[in-house]
């Protein structure tokens, strides 16, 4: 049997590494997010390039058959920063609600033999992500239909929304107040490729986005907000999106 003083040591040893580490358990953790169990799957599609025309006339004729499962937020195709590409997003309510779902999807007969048969030889490759909305950010509309979406996805050094969130916060915010630009929605991952922060924007054309960008930079207050926010970035890449006619968010 162990003497008291052989149990008292390494739970003492445990505490001081508690107490001595706060630094290290926060940046291993996720950060605060909402309080519902709502997420986000966000299913990226590389259709073939001679495909694409058969994929997007394929998603507008059935995609009524899909969304009769669950709720659909926006369906969009790359125009700049990526090619042949189909960005799609699902809202579930918690993780059974996808599972139903998704058993409910398999054995829909004319979902799988109207869509899924011929959609599958079109498409390359598959990707997909659970991704929840920062805790600080409701999803939005664009004011008016029309127009174009910029998908931003960041990928942030090692340690979630509470080592990175308030700086990011900082830059988003930034942006945001110069006008020239409405924010959809800021997602950061939970399957996938973690610490992959997903911001969606929308604007009224290329050009409208491109001047405001060019103001954007001249702003004092975006630079500095940025200047802070990127020393936790490691990449960034830009996507020019257009909706397609069935998408929510158009």
């Amino acid at each position: 049997m162990l003497s008291p003083s052989a149990v008292r040591r390494p739970l003492a040893a445990a505490a001081r590494l508690a107490r001595g580490s706060p630094q290290i358990l926060a940046s291993l953790a996720t950060g605060p997010r909402q309080n519902n169990g709502i997420f986000y799957e966000i299913r990226t599609y590389d259709v073939k390039p001679s495909k694409m025309k058969d994929f997007v006339e394929l998603v507008h004729k059935y995609l009524h058959l899909r969304t009769a499962h669950s709720e659909l937020v926006g369906f969009w195709t790359a125009e700049l920063g990526s090619m042949n590409k189909a960005v799609h997003v699902w809202k579930y309510d918690n993780f059974a609600h996808r599972t139903a779902v998704r058993q409910a999807l398999a054995n829909d007969k004319e979902w799988q033999g109207q869509f899924i048969s011929p959609a599958l030889p079109l498409i390359e490759k598959q990707h997909n992500e659970v991704a929840y909305l920062v805790p600080w950010c409701q999803l939005g509309k664009p004011p008016k239909e029309g127009g174009v979406y910029e998908w931003v996805t960041f990928q942030m050094k090692p340690g979630g929304p509470a080592l990175w969130g308030e700086a990011f916060q900082a830059a988003i915010n930034a942006h945001i107040n110069t006008g020239y630009t409405k924010l959809i929605g800021v997602f950061h991952t939970e399957y996938g490729l973690l610490n992959t922060v997903h911001v969606i924007w929308w604007n009224e054309s290329p050009d409208h986005r491109a001047a405001g960008r060019h103001r954007a930079h001249e702003d004092a207050r975006v630079v500095a907000a940025v200047r802070d926010s990127v020393r936790f970035l490691e990449s960034q890449q830009n996507m020019l999106l257009t909706p397609l006619a069935c998408s929510p968010l158009k």
